[in-house]
Parts: structure tokens; sequence; C-alpha cells
């Protein structure tokens, strides 16, 4: 906690709940009569600040049948910090207008799993559970530098041979579904929420695999007879801070141990495929529809791309929010460029507004309250980059277009990882890739070397006929980078 705000000695929970200020919004739904309908795995701040809080919409509106269960895959600190409360947390809403809190209690219990997996295993077989939602990083998905699913790692090695311990996504999922199967209850959908290509399909396409080799059977059920949904999220959720925790509970009187903070902005595209029922999230802004495809392509390309680009260069400018880094008129012109080039990437046909949706964006980026790290935002990069940027770049090149600006983005990112334990904190922000990384960096290539051995260790645009081009590109940004510092770079290249 900060020093000169004490935090309450009450603390947020069931019995507390009516104590609080009036102009702090509250469930108006009885909890104890509220039933799990969905289990999250991935229980952190992004899905309590967007999934959780449509759920909680539809509780308020007397859909009592969809309360979420949690399940943290590594970490207790958010069970432990949410189950003194029963589940209930704070939601602060802020912009340039100050701050508006609301208490969500959809959250009906929270899970460890490495602590008990056959208790995340009794919920997701509970019949009255429907729907199965995911936050997880990109590395939760277990794919190989090929996108496949990496048969060789060591956890889905366990998962393989010790199917009543799981100990990821593919093996809790693999059987839970196996015993629903076995006891006759009705296929749960599975509905992905990370920022991934066609996240359902390839959510499927790696538990298919998964399934098929611990059990043949299993995997034809598995294509078959479950939905796998696709979705795109889009809120900015910054890590909470403990200025966060005190501000939060003067407003409230009693202390709250994990609140989340975000924007005002909210938006969830779901391609509508629930066999076995959803809540009516259309009713409190949820777009279902037919095909989230080019919904998706817009906001990683638009958003994911020009955020990993503004947190790399920022972090190499001193920048540590992304207020911060879009308050500098280079960095503000360069995502402009940025987006020019990558606008005609989309489909021209699906509807989309790009123009008013960067307006939009530009609006978000620009919100001095909402203390977005860039740091935060920089972590494993490797994962992110290849949809963000990677796939727009191939694609302009494809058309006969420029891909100058998108390629500074892998170049800082190659550039602040080697910053690390140098101009910028040693553990800063992290990424898969680190050991590889520092073997490389240590190598003190020219940027021509370390680019390519980037591009081989990460898999950027394999098997591209224009990898070569991508190659050169960013060595060429990351030898100005080298040289020359950000903000040389990025005046040489808007000049």
């Amino acid at each position: 906690m900060t020093d000169h705000l004490e935090a309450p000695a009450a603390r947020l929970d069931s019995s507390t709940l009516e104590t609080l200020p009036a102009d702090i919004a509250r469930p108006a739904y009885a909890r104890s009569q509220t039933m799990p309908g969905i289990v999250h795995l991935g229980l952190g701040a992004f899905h309590r600040a967007h999934q959780a809080v449509f759920v909680d919409d539809c509780l308020n509106d007397a859909e009592t049948g969809w309360g979420i269960i949690g399940a943290s895959l590594r970490s207790s600190d958010t069970r432990d910090a949410l189950a003194p409360q029963d589940g209930l947390y704070t939601l602060s809403v802020v912009d340039g207008g100050g701050e508006r809190l609301r208490v969500i209690g959809c959250l009906l219990r929270s899970l460890v799993a490495p602590e008990d997996p056959d208790a995340l295993l009794q919920a997701m077989t509970d019949p009255g559970v429907r729907i199965i939602t995911l936050t997880v990083t990109e590395k939760a998905y277990m794919r190989s530098a090929a996108g496949d699913l990496d048969l060789a790692h060591p956890d889905i090695v366990w998962d393989l041979a010790n199917p009543r311990q799981p100990t990821t996504i593919h093996g809790f999922l693999a059987e839970a579904i196996s015993r629903r199967r076995a006891a006759g209850t009705v296929p749960f959908t599975i509905l992905s929420c990370d920022n991934l290509p066609a996240n359902g399909a390839t959510l499927k396409r790696l538990l298919v695999a998964f399934a098929t080799a611990r059990d043949e059977a299993l995997g034809a059920f598995v294509d078959s007879d479950i939905a796998f949904p696709s979705s795109m999220v889009d809120r900015i959720v910054p890590a909470t801070t403990d200025e966060d925790r005190a501000r939060i509970a003067a407003r409230l009187g009693v202390s709250d141990a994990w609140p989340v903070t975000t924007e005002p902005f909210l938006q969830w595209v779901v391609e509508d495929n629930f066999p076995a029922g959803r809540p009516q999230w259309e009713r409190f802004g949820v777009e279902m529809v037919r095909d989230v495809a080019p919904f998706e392509e817009m906001k990683l390309r638009l958003l994911n791309g020009s955020h990993s680009s503004i947190a790399y260069l920022g972090l190499l400018m001193g920048k540590p929010t992304v207020s911060d880094a879009f308050s500098d008129p280079l960095i503000r012109r360069f995502v402009s460029r940025l987006w020019a080039e990558a606008i005609p990437s989309l489909p021209a046909d699906a509807g989309l507004n790009p123009q008013a949706y960067t307006a939009e964006l530009e609006r978000r980026y620009d919100n001095p309250a909402l203390k977005h790290r860039t740091a935060q935002i920089a972590n494993d990069g490797s994962q992110k980059l290849p949809q963000r940027i990677i796939a727009v770049a191939l694609a302009r090149l494809a058309a006969g277009g420029s891909a100058r600006h998108l390629m500074l983005a892998p170049a800082a990112w190659l550039a602040a990882a080697q910053a690390r334990g140098r101009t910028l904190p040693a553990s800063h922000f992290t990424d898969p890739l680190d050991p590889v990384l520092a073997e490389i960096f240590a190598k003190n290539a020219n940027a021509g070397q370390t680019a390519r051995a980037a591009f081989e260790a990460a898999g950027f645009a394999a098997g591209s006929p224009y990898r070569e081009e991508l190659v050169d590109l960013t060595a060429s940004h990351l030898n100005a980078l080298r040289r020359n510092g950000a903000e040389a770079t990025l005046k040489e290249l808007l000049a």
C-alpha cells in the first residue's frame, strides 16, 4: 500500500457488500442462488475486466445459471487474493473524466489447478457447466515453431502419460471431455478468448491432435462433437498497482486485495456456435456473428500490432506507459504510418471501418488515467509478433506494397531485449526465447546476423519467399537503432 493511505481494517466480502457507499455499483442478484455454468481457465485480470463483466450483466438480468468457476493454471495469487473476499472484486473504469467503481460478483469459486487437478476436473464435468472459456498466454497452447502441437514438450508428454493428473489446457480439456463422454453428459462448448488468429479453429486443431495422441476415438469425438467458436476480445487492462488498491480502498471503505483497473472501451465479438446454450450476451453489447475473422484481423493488425510497436519503442525511449509513449510526436507519427501500411491488408468487403477504429485507438492510447505499462505489453514478443506484424508484412509484400514501417517492430523488439541488463532492468520483460536470445546477443554479431538468427529461432516467416526481404528490413532498422538510438531512427524513418 502507499504510505499516505492506510488500508481499511475491513475487507470486501459478502458481509461488507451492503456497507459500501451508494455510488458503488454492486450485484443486483442473489449470489447464493446463482449456479455455475462456465468454467474459466486462466483467471487473470483481463478475464475479470472483460468476459466476467458481460456474465455479471447477464446475472443482473436474472440469467442465474451462468456463474463462473475460475481456475489459475500456475499461480495461486488470484485465488489467495479473492477467496477471502468470497470471489468479489472491484472493477475500476478510468478516463479523463474520473473513475467509476463496480463490484463484480459472478466469480463463484477460484481454483488452482496444480494444487488439486481433480477439483478442476470435477468442476468441468459438472452437467450444469456448458461453456469452458480460456484466457491464457500464447505459450500455453504448446505450439511448435511450425504452429502444430508440440508433442515433445515435457508437459504434453506428462499429460499423455498421466491423463488423470493433467498440467496443460489440452490435458484438462481432453480428460474432462473423456469423463463427460463416459458419463453421457452433454458436451460443453470451448470458447477461446485469446489473441490468436482463428483462435477457435486453432485450439480445435491442437486439442484434436492431443486427444488423438491419447486415444484415436477420443480425438474423433473432439473433432466431431465439440464446438470451438472463435472470438475477438478488446479492452486494455493494466496490471494492478498498490496505488490502485489504496485509492479504491479509500473509495470503498473496505480493502480489496485485487481490484482491476481498465478503460471505458469494451468489445467482444463471438462466433454464435453454442450447441449447449449460452448467456444472452448480445443484450449487453457482445457482437454475436457468423464470422469473427475480419474483426479479429483488424484488431490484431491495428491495435495489437501498434501496441507491440509502441511498447518496444517506448522502452527504448524511456516511456513507462502507453500514454507516455503515444504522446511523443515521433511515436505518434510512426503509429499513423504503421496503420497506413497495415490497413490495405484488411478485407475490403467485410463491413469494417478501419479509419473509425484507428481514431478510437488514438483516444484510447491518449487516456492518461490508464497506466498501461510498456514493459507489460512487451512480454512474449516472439509469440506475439508473428500474427501482429509478420503476417501483415508478408501480406503487404505479396500485394506489392511496402512493409518498411511494420518491420521496425521486430527490430525494436530485438533492441529492447538486448537492452535488458544494460539500459533497461534485467528482468523488465520476458520472452519464451530468452535463453536463445541470450546466446544470439552474446555473439556480438552484426545486425544482419542477429536478425537472421532471431528469425530462425522464432520461426518468423518460415517458408515464405519474402523472408529474406523481411530479414533485411529488420536488420537495417536494428543497425540504425544500435548506432543512433530510437529517436534518431524514427526521425530518419519519418523524414
